[in-house]
């Protein structure tokens, strides 16, 4: 019964950690470190949030994703000042 609970109780936990993690990445424009929350669907077209280390959070409207070597590039235009840069993310 204690093996039992001991797996529930670590599988939750595991579960868990899975949702909080971020994909982290650059903005090759500033240089400044970003991150895009789990569960956002990053397609064209669409609007993102992004946690911006020396701006904090951003939305984006993504213009298009490309898979480079070990990174994925995301052209994207700031939704507030319409200004255009590349996210470069880590390729989980």
């Amino acid at each position: 019964m204690i093996v039992q609970k001991t797996l529930i109780a670590a599988l939750v936990l595991l579960g868990g950690y899975d949702l909080a993690v971020a994909w982290d990445g650059t903005n090759t424009t500033t240089g400044s470190s970003l991150e895009i929350e789990r569960g956002q669907l990053v397609r064209s077209g669409r609007t993102i949030e992004v946690y911006d280390s020396s701006e904090g959070y951003k939305d984006y409207d993504v213009d298009s994703v490309r898979r480079s070597g070990g990174t994925v590039e995301i052209e994207a235009t700031d939704s507030t000042t319409g200004e255009s840069t590349t996210l470069e993310m880590d390729d989980k």
